[in-house]
């Protein structure tokens, strides 16, 4: 694997400067600003083009963050054509001097170099020879005149250094959009050469903008001061025919320089919620990708995105990829940001057909956006499928088009205007200036999808799974008992009456009340599902979740299965076939034809089944060597073409045989196939007894299970249907009604959990990772879930083995609780012997007490009444118990920095604890509560 492959991947390591910190981390980013453009229709450039542009973005003020330092801004910034008049004249006054040839023979590249003057020379050392090597000639260099004064002392420690680069368009080149191109790789390669050079330290060399057509002018700015800080902005030979502005509003990181908007293709008000999922898929396809446009120099531009950038980098960085890749602009900005196709009846068959060609080779980039464009040669805007970002355009009679986050931006009288509206969901607004028009949504998505025969080749290559043949060979059944089995993969009696029973009656989720009171999973005295480690993020600040029920036709649950087309395959020569499903859920009969696909004639798909067990008697140290040959086994399967859907199937589990959990087997080999540069070539189908819950179909999802068959949730609510009395069900219910209705429940909760986090797709959610690990090992996280937010430290893959092997020894042992019935639970409702509660029957009782005793009492005396005291104590009790995070903080106070001996039967007891625990003799979940406080009153000691 070449290091420039590396680079790509999504566990790449960030630069020290931007490290985290604290409780910050800077990966996070989120955005919600301000965004603007203008243009001339008639393409005619003009420095009242630029002027108004810049009074737009001054009128976004409002919609800009601003610091405790009222002069310190998140990043403001305006792109426009090249004004080749005024460059001309002032590459005439550099010493020395240089002429630039004429506009479109030359480039102009916008650099923010480093402060320290070795860096930045040996930086236009690495810039010179690149152009040597890629046979491009280096005009000159010109310092930007900048004015700094009207910034903050802050902004300005970290102020770069403005240079612009110009370079010459050889004669060889004659086509303008292959000089755009060759531009592009020349920026990549300088920027890996000098990410290479210093390890990938940030050393604040960044690349700005790199083209003949457009020009980049941003920075760490309020509004107003972009005019202010450079000169160049307000000479009058300034002039473009277009402008698009943009004022930062950073909800969830700090501001930098290199994260103002615009980029050099877009700028953006919203959020990509799905980013980390597309920056995975982006980095896998990067071994399979290939163009008759780059040849064998395609790999020079890996990776497309760097680790650390913002959602709206990547997407800056994909978009212009696209196009790069021959795509126009429009049909790009429709592959990232679809509109929403799958539920709508009335959309044309066309259309229709583009959109779900398409929805194989690109993944959406889903989430609240408006997203403005632009190539130097159009301009447009588009919304997500949402429309959860405002964005209002007017057409004046002059012949400009003013577009913004808001109406007003500019004083246009009435009578001058002559169109106005808004930007709908999903609709896209294009400038066309060879045409001199607005070109409408319907006339350019017509345009683009009758460009090719979409229908004829989804034809070719689309296979739907309930279209397959019936499967030859019944479905396999396991001889271990449905309770053993059960008790295996982590279900309780509360489970199947709280969570099954009314999913099988009713077709949803049970309702109940928000928050919990029972310890997370690290600090739990039982043995927890993997899966309860993870916890869904949700949309805040000024990203809104959706309502998945009123929101329906916005939503979907297609997922395909399989390998993935060559991303830049424009005439769909791809004789890659595409698996469908209608929603990610497999019933038993629908996974045998999946694994059974390979004996149908001419469909290109072979389906391997990994199994995902291993014996009994290797223990809990045997899950990792067991986890490297479900991989080796997988990434074999892929490297001998025999193979492109790969099952990991937990069938096998019984007395001799201990399952890995499925979320950790899914994650682990989905990651391991990315490293490889495999991912993008099978497709990954999960078969496990584990899931029967919502979130733990959600997490599967999220970490690469394109479909899942939940096999003994089948089997289970043949045992509900077999005793509905008990169960509270309905008695007519059939076996066949009960499983349509589960499996309805589970699509509408996976709904539900994707609209929290603001997302629509399932094609957007699978792999997107949208999870905090709480008390996992950053080390194990890095490893198996890599990507993942993991703030709480906490057990690895050791911990994790020994909590599955307890539960299969209770499962297959003598426990007499377990011969005959499942374990209680206890998570939702407190329960004997089952979960550990912080509002149990004596707190409560306690606190009923404590209040009417209170109420009677003496107010004089002010004495505490006992009950409180009781209520009090036992909550207290609480934190030595570990039963909250917080609970392990103590804040000592002067009087408690000379500490007191410790008594060493406390150090005894904790140090027998600590050595039983390291050496695998107890899990942390089996330490009993009396030792918990035991250790925890030693450790806080000390």
């Amino acid at each position: 694997m070449s290091s420039a492959f590396r680079r790509g991947l999504p566990y790449a390591p960030i630069a020290d400067d931007e490290a985290p910190e604290g409780l910050f981390d800077p990966r996070h980013e989120r955005d919600a600003c301000g965004v603007g453009f203008i243009v001339d229709l008639a393409g005619a450039k003009s420095h009242a083009i630029v002027a108004d542009a810049l009074s737009i973005l001054e009128n976004l003020e409002h919609r800009g963050a601003v610091g405790a330092d009222p002069l310190a801004g998140d990043g403001a910034g305006i792109l426009v054509q090249i004004p080749h008049a005024f460059l001309a004249r002032e590459c005439r006054k550099q010493k020395p001097g240089f002429d630039l040839p004429e506009p479109g023979q030359y480039a102009v590249g916008f650099l923010f170099m480093p402060q320290d003057a070795r860096l930045m020379a040996h930086c236009e050392r690495v810039w010179a020879r690149i152009l040597r090597e890629e046979g491009l000639e280096l005009i000159g260099w010109r310092s930007v005149p900048v004015d700094n004064s009207c910034l903050s002392e802050m902004v300005k420690a970290t102020e770069p250094v403005h240079r612009q680069v110009f370079i010459a368009r050889p004669a060889s080149i004659s086509d303008d959009a292959e000089f755009e191109r060759k531009l592009y790789m020349v920026r990549k390669v300088v920027s890996n050469a000098i990410y290479d050079a210093y390890k990938g330290r940030d050393i604040g060399h960044y690349t700005v903008s790199l083209s003949a057509r457009t020009l980049v002018y941003k920075g760490m700015f309020l509004s107003y001061q972009v005019k202010k800080y450079y000169d160049d902005l307000s000479d009058p030979l300034f002039a473009s025919a277009l402008a698009l502005v943009h004022q930062r509003f950073s909800t969830n990181t700090f501001p930098s320089w290199k994260l103002a908007h615009p980029y050099r293709m877009v700028a953006h008000n919203g959020e990509i919620n799905t980013l980390r999922g597309n920056v995975n898929w982006m980095a896998a396809r990067q071994a399979s990708v290939s163009s008759k446009l780059f040849g064998s120099a395609i790999d020079k531009l890996w990776p497309i995105s760097y680790e650390g950038q913002s959602d709206t980098a990547c997407f800056d960085n994909a978009l212009e990829f696209l196009t790069m890749g021959g795509y126009s602009l429009a049909h790009a900005a429709m592959m990232l940001i679809p509109e929403a196709w799958a539920g709508h009846e009335t959309m044309d068959r066309r259309r229709k057909a583009f959109y779900e060609y398409h929805a194989c080779m690109m993944e959406p980039w889903d989430g609240p956006a408006a997203m403005a464009f632009t190539d130097g040669l159009q301009i447009g805007a588009t919304l997500d499928r949402n429309g959860l970002r405002p964005a209002r355009y007017l057409e004046t009679t002059d012949g400009r088009v003013i577009m913004s986050s808001e109406s007003g931006v500019l004083a246009i009288p009435e009578p001058m205007i002559k169109q106005k509206w808004r930007l709908q969901p999903g609709k896209m607004l294009l400038i066309d200036l060879a045409k001199g028009r607005i070109v409408s949504d319907d006339e350019l998505k017509a345009e683009i999808s009758g460009k090719h025969p979409y229908e004829t080749w989804l034809k070719r290559t689309q296979i739907q799974v309930g279209d397959l043949p019936l499967p030859k060979k019944s479905v396999r059944r396991s001889n271990v008992a449905l309770l053993d089995l059960q008790q295996a993969f982590g279900y309780s009696q509360e489970g199947l009456k709280m969570l099954m029973a009314p999913m099988a009656h009713t077709g949803q989720e049970a309702v109940g009340s928000m928050g919990t009171d029972t310890p997370v999973s690290v600090l739990s005295h039982k043995p927890k599902p993997l899966h309860t480690y993870f916890k869904q993020n949700f949309a805040q600040v000024t990203n809104p979740p959706i309502d998945s029920t009123r929101e329906e036709l916005v939503m979907s649950l297609v997922s395909f299965i399989g390998p993935r087309p060559n991303l830049l395959d424009l005439e769909g020569t791809s004789k890659v076939k595409r698996l469908e499903v209608g929603q990610p859920i497999l019933s038993n009969e629908d996974l045998e034809r999946v694994r059974q696909i390979g004996e149908v004639r001419d469909n290109h798909f072979t389906s391997v089944t990994l199994d995902i067990t291993y014996p009994q008697e290797h223990g809990a140290k045997g899950m990792s060597d067991a986890l490297d040959v479900v991989c080796a086994e997988a990434e074999e399967a892929v490297r001998s073409g025999d193979y492109n859907i790969v099952i990991l199937s937990d069938r096998a589990v019984g007395p001799d045989r201990i399952p890995i959990p499925s979320l950790l087997a899914t994650s682990a080999v989905h990651h391991h196939l990315i490293r490889q540069g495999l991912r993008t070539s099978v497709g990954l189908v999960v078969e496990t007894g584990e899931a029967h819950e919502v979130h733990q179909f959600a997490t599967l999802a999220g970490y690469g299970a394109e479909a899942i068959n939940p096999y003994l949730a089948f089997e289970t609510l043949a045992e509900l249907c077999a005793d509905p009395i008990k169960y509270g069900i309905d008695e007519k219910l059939t076996l066949k009604d009960a499983h349509k209705r589960y499996v309805k429940a589970i699509d509408k909760g996976l709904l539900k959990v994707m609209s929290k986090m603001g997302i629509s797709t399932y094609q957007s959610y699978c792999g997107a990772q949208i999870f905090d690990a709480i008390g996992l090992r950053t080390s194990f996280v890095q490893k198996y879930f890599t990507g993942t937010h993991s703030q709480v430290e906490g057990i690895g893959l050791a911990q994790v083995a020994r909590e599955t092997v307890e539960r299969h020894r209770q499962a297959f042992g003598n426990v007499p609780a377990l011969a005959t019935q499942l374990d209680v639970g206890g998570d939702y409702a407190y329960r004997v012997r089952g979960e550990a509660h912080m509002w149990r029957p004596g707190t409560v009782a306690d606190l009923q007490h404590a209040v009417r005793s209170t109420a009677n009492a003496d107010a004089k005396t002010g004495k505490v009444p006992q009950k409180f005291r009781d209520y009090a104590h036992q909550i207290d009790e609480q934190s030595e118990q570990l039963m909250t995070l917080r609970g392990l903080f103590r804040i000592k106070n002067a009087d408690e920095m000379d500490r007191k001996p410790i008594p060493m039967e406390e150090v005894e007891a904790a140090a027998s604890i600590v050595k039983r625990f390291s050496t695998g003799a107890m899990s942390y979940g089996s330490i009993s509560r009396e030792a918990h406080t035991t250790l925890a009153i030693a450790m806080n000691r000390i």
